[in-house]
């Protein structure tokens, strides 16, 4: 296309670039591949007669993919589309999961009473649902045993395995150990789901109480008649 003595191309026109939707008149090509309001295929037609097309169906010409060439251009309700859009984008993001991230810092030298309720802490996030980045933080002289800070680590891993798992193993980040735990699947059910597991170790018991009889039973069937 020629304007004022030189050759431009539709983005010439359209000034600066915008990802916003272009519908109607700031649609500025000379054609389009239309589709109908129904979803029909029209075909390429020249962008004055689908702006037509469009006022006679009382609806709007929009521009579904510019990068197509000539772009794709629908008719439709845009401000039906747009509120459409945006309640769908909405329930999307009511239905995606929030993971949580929680932190708990130890040092690599922790008492026993500190530990445990570190340990009180991770399975308190891991039972609602939330990751745990455990930091092992060293200091000194302990920055060469890292040893103490993956031994301590493997320690709490065990310790709350009933409730998670390791999502990202021990490493050296600097002068700190750094684990990721992750909560099981259905972590909250885990407790209920062991009560029947408990049953069949008391099993042997009950064996065992009936286990006398079963020689005097022997006897009397060895027994002549």
């Amino acid at each position: 296309m020629q304007l004022c003595g030189r050759w431009t191309t539709p983005l010439d026109l359209g000034g600066p670039i915008s990802t916003e939707t272009r519908i109607n008149d700031r649609i500025r090509v000379p054609e389009v591949r239309l589709i109908g309001p129904g979803g029909e295929q029209v075909g390429i037609v020249r962008v004055e007669d689908a702006l037509r097309v469009a006022q006679e169906a009382d609806l709007d010409l929009v521009e579904v993919a510019p990068d197509a060439r000539p772009p794709v251009c629908k008719i439709m309700d845009y401000g039906k589309f747009k509120y459409e859009t945006a309640q769908k984008a909405r329930e999307s993001r009511k239905n995606q999961v929030q993971t949580v991230i929680k932190e708990q810092k130890l040092r690599p030298k922790i008492d026993d009473h500190d530990y445990e309720t570190k340990k009180g802490h991770v399975l308190r996030f891991l039972q609602a649902g939330s990751k745990v980045k455990v930091t092992i933080m060293f200091r000194g002289r302990e920055q060469s045993r890292p040893e103490l800070g993956f031994r301590l680590l493997q320690r709490l891993a065990s310790d709350v395995a009933e409730f998670g798992f390791v999502e990202t193993s021990a490493k050296q980040d600097g002068r700190n150990m750094t684990m990721v735990l992750a909560p099981h699947k259905g972590a909250k059910t885990r407790a209920k789901a062991q009560q029947p597991q408990e049953a069949p170790q008391r099993a042997p018991q009950a064996a065992a109480s009936t286990a006398p009889a079963q020689p005097e039973a022997a006897a009397e069937a060895a027994t002549p008649q």
